[in-house]
């Protein structure tokens, strides 16, 4: 028997009863992906909150300069895992298998970035996302110029900086609304 779990804790809207820019930007998403990520869903129920989180999001995570967009989502999954978001570790650890053409890397990332089968510059990376995550008030000039001798501009390390910061903010918010990953995350990018 097939157990229905709800998308989240808080009320979900209706696709059609959305303000048209919000139910836009859902269609255009599901159009590209084949679902609606439950996430866009359960934030929608506060238009103002929805539109000024993926506003930041997209600027952070869509840009084509910088990092890669590979990158930016190993820091994306990496930080998820040490904040215990199911979420955003399913949901982004598919966009990472895709993004890095590699089925294994999200996992390895989730549990345990330090086994994972990175880089030094990765490595250098997600050792300040980390930082940032868990300890941030310790971050000095050794942090900087670890990332420096690593080849990170600085304009690099802020968008490392952001992106853990943000997605601290985006595991805590999932997590109080036990906002649930869809089903087909789980094998995308897997084979």
């Amino acid at each position: 028997m097939t157990q229905t779990y709800p998308i989240s804790r808080f009320p979900v809207p209706d696709l059609a009863d959305l303000p048209e820019d919000i139910r836009q930007a859902i269609e255009k998403v599901a159009e590209k992906s084949g679902f609606v990520p439950n996430v866009f869903l359960a934030l929608a129920h506060r238009p103002a909150e929805f539109r000024a989180f993926f506003a930041y999001h997209d600027a952070l995570m869509d840009k084509d300069e910088g990092l890669t967009k590979a990158e930016r989502e190993l820091i994306v999954v990496a930080t998820s895992g040490l904040n215990q978001c199911q979420y955003c570790v399913v949901a982004h650890g598919a966009i990472l298998r895709i993004r890095a053409k590699n089925p294994l890397i999200a996992d390895q990332v989730a549990v345990n970035w330090r086994k994972a089968d990175l880089d030094a510059r990765q490595r250098a990376m997600l050792t300040y996302a980390e930082k940032v995550t868990l300890n941030a008030q310790q971050i000095g000039d050794a942090d900087h110029a670890a990332l420096e001798r690593a080849g990170f501009t600085a304009d690099e390390i802020w968008d490392i900086g952001a992106i853990a910061a943000f997605f601290g903010m985006s595991n805590r918010l999932v997590n109080a609304g036990d906002i649930r990953p869809n089903d087909e995350f789980y094998m995308l990018g897997r084979q």
